[in-house]
């Protein structure tokens, strides 16, 4: 290899090193732009794609598209499992109970004031995502005590 194409070869990969570190370097900050839950949803996607359940197994449900593809039986037994993990949906509220509510969507979600209230106003919501029904319990049943209507997706 000659020199001048020796050199070629160094700049190029300091190129792409460059690159790859601008790329990077852009995903970085546009993650530390996303608020809370855009980084939860982030969070879930990416796991989802990884095959990872919260805990570090791979999740009972989730089928990767290559085998939902091939119509295996395995796969159709895994999709009639039942479902373990819900998302908890506020579909409406008692307006009386509204700061009551608001203060117990805090209390479960660590939202500020401000957030928790745009939350619980944009009525029929996702309250909190990836819940087991023995967590969700305790917190609906505080909900329905305060005048909302809740329920498990």
């Amino acid at each position: 290899m000659s020199h001048r194409a020796a050199r070629f070869v160094k700049l190029t990969r300091a190129l792409s090193t460059e690159a790859r570190a601008e790329k990077v370097e852009r995903l970085a900050n546009e993650l530390l732009d996303l608020n809370r839950f855009e980084r939860h949803d982030f969070t879930v996607l990416w796991r989802l794609k990884m095959g990872l359940h919260r805990y570090g197994a791979p999740m009972a449900g989730v089928v990767a598209p290559s085998i939902a593809a091939a119509g295996s039986p395995g796969v159709e037994a895994g999709a009639a499992a039942e479902k373990t993990v819900f998302d908890m949906k506020l579909e409406k509220y008692d307006a009386a109970a509204k700061i009551k509510i608001i203060k117990e969507v805090r209390s479960f979600t660590d939202l500020g004031l401000k957030d928790a209230k745009d939350l619980v106003e944009k009525v029929p919501c996702v309250l909190k995502k990836g819940l087991t029904k023995e967590e969700a319990n305790p917190i609906m049943e505080k909900l329905k005590e305060l005048g909302a209507v809740v329920v498990l997706e």
